[in-house]
């Protein structure tokens, strides 16, 4: 037993005899690289100036928007437009206009026009000119017999609204 203590013990010793310390290589090196001169940093690069430019196209229309929707907007800026919250909505106003398809029309018995409209739970509505239908409180304005003339009253993007025509077109029979 004690043999075998004596022998561990001297292994231990070789072992760490024998492990060569890297830091005073490492401190060598850190130092060799400090004693050099400092080399030359590049000059800055030379930027050529931009001749400016001033834009004069601020009474055109934008062409980041659609032609027909920035007219809309020129026409409906000078009317100040809100929505009516307070209004109980219509079975139709829970729906999104694009989700909504008009199937018919029909003569009611005083000879008025009434609309069919398709919501997507495939229940079919009748409407007249005044009801509401989309999300966007749109309110028609005229029914003839394959299509809906409606005004929407949307947001125009500067904290107030604008009034938006909409058309809701027959969709006839799937073939």
């Amino acid at each position: 037993m004690k043999l075998k203590q004596i022998t561990f013990s001297i292994f231990a010793c070789l072992i760490l005899v024998g492990c060569d310390s890297r830091i005073d290589a490492v401190n060598q090196q850190m130092a060799n690289i400090r004693n050099q001169p400092p080399k030359a940093i590049d000059p800055a690069p030379v930027f050529m100036p931009v001749p400016q430019f001033n834009y004069a196209a601020h009474q055109l229309k934008s062409p980041f928007l659609p032609s027909s929707l920035a007219a809309e907007l020129k026409i409906m800026a000078r009317k100040r437009v809100y929505p009516n919250f307070s209004r109980a909505p219509q079975p139709l106003e829970s729906y999104a206009l694009e989700s909504l398809n008009m199937k018919g029309s029909i003569r009611n018995n005083r000879g008025q026009l009434l609309a069919l409209i398709q919501s997507p739970d495939q229940q079919i509505e009748q409407v007249q000119v005044g009801n509401y239908i989309g999300m966007n409180q749109g309110r028609i304005t005229h029914i003839g017999p394959t299509q809906i003339d409606l005004v929407e009253i949307v947001p125009d993007g500067r904290e107030g609204y604008v009034e938006r025509p909409r058309t809701l077109v027959l969709i006839g029979p799937a073939p």
